[in-house]
């Protein structure tokens, strides 16, 4: 009896060893997946995963103006060419395409009218590139939202000072042309008008493409020599860059600062040799920054056959206005 029992035992322990063992063995076929199956569940992971994005909110409007999809511009794996790309983007956000406007605005200067009120410009606007694209390259590695940074600066001088800007000249410069020339005269007194009581508070930008505008039949300009490749050829608006040399030479008797100034193809004889500053609207600018230290303005006196850019500021300046040394 003793023996039999034992015996039992000893069959059910083997059995018991048989299906541990089997099932081991069932468990282990279970873990082990199928090639067709690993991609399957990959696939299903990558639709479970949501993609890292990085949204651009345009400051003004607080609305999305882009998304960003990190990963697919090669942000973990080219980060080089990630940084390269986004510093594209910004960019052109900034400057514009040929298509689409930037956000860098040029700063509309202000002007006294006939009255001797304030006619407002615009401040000047500018977005930091390499601030947005280090923004952009932090937010790349959990996404989320980056504003664009836009700085916005007015111009620098008091709106209750304007009426004793004119106060008092403190440089001026006088150019000749022939009176009897009609297109010519026409170009440069339309052109100086542009520019008279015009308000440079300190610390401001000139452009004189932004302040005149163009020169083209629209506008009343009328056909003209003018200098191009070397040639003097017949073109609409002939005689601004008269306007904006007698301009150049009236503020460089002042610490000002340049942006840029370009010369004509051959000599003009209304001014020195290398004295001039030609322009052309959507091309060739003339621009400068008031670094004198006290807000400034332009006055414009055109007769026949000269033209006068006086810079004039308030009396309480006049002894302040830096002039180049």
């Amino acid at each position: 009896m003793i023996a039999i029992i034992m015996a039992g035992c000893v069959f059910g322990l083997a059995g018991c060893a048989e299906q541990t063992t089997k099932e081991k063995e069932a468990m282990a076929a279970g873990q082990q997946t199928s090639p067709q199956e690993k991609n399957l569940k990959a696939e299903e992971k990558k639709k479970v995963e949501k993609p890292v994005l990085v949204n651009l909110i345009d400051p003004n409007t607080k609305k999305v103006i882009k998304t960003i999809n990190p990963k697919d511009l090669g942000f973990g794996t080219e980060d080089e060419k990630y940084k390269d790309e986004i510093a594209g983007l910004t960019r052109e956000l900034a400057r514009g395409t040929k298509d689409t406007p930037g956000y860098d605005k040029r700063m509309i200067l202000d002007k006294l009218d006939g009255n001797g009120q304030v006619i407002k410009g615009s401040p000047q606007t500018v977005l930091e590139e390499e601030e947005l694209t280090e923004k952009i390259i932090q937010a790349s590695l959990k996404g989320g939202d980056v504003e664009i940074p836009l700085y916005v600066t007015a111009s620098g001088y008091k709106p209750e000072e304007a009426p004793q800007l004119g106060e008092v000249v403190v440089s001026s410069y006088t150019t000749y042309f022939h009176g009897g020339m009609s297109g010519r005269t026409k170009n440069i007194t339309l052109s100086a008008k542009a520019i008279n009581n015009v308000i440079l508070g300190t610390g401001d930008s000139f452009s004189f493409n932004t302040t005149v505008g163009p020169s083209d039949a629209e506008h009343g300009y009328q056909p003209a020599p003018e200098a191009l490749d070397g040639k003097l050829v017949e073109g609409i608006g002939g005689g601004i860059c008269q306007t904006s040399s007698t301009l150049y030479n009236a503020i460089d008797k002042l610490a000002v600062s340049y942006i840029e100034r370009n010369h004509h193809s051959l000599h003009v004889g209304y001014v020195p040799a290398g004295r001039d500053a030609t322009v052309s609207y959507g091309g060739l600018d003339f621009r400068f920054k008031n670094t004198t230290g006290v807000p400034l303005m332009l006055k414009t006196v055109v007769k026949k056959g000269s033209i006068t850019v006086e810079v004039r500021t308030a009396k309480v300046y006049q002894g302040q206005v830096k002039k180049q040394k």
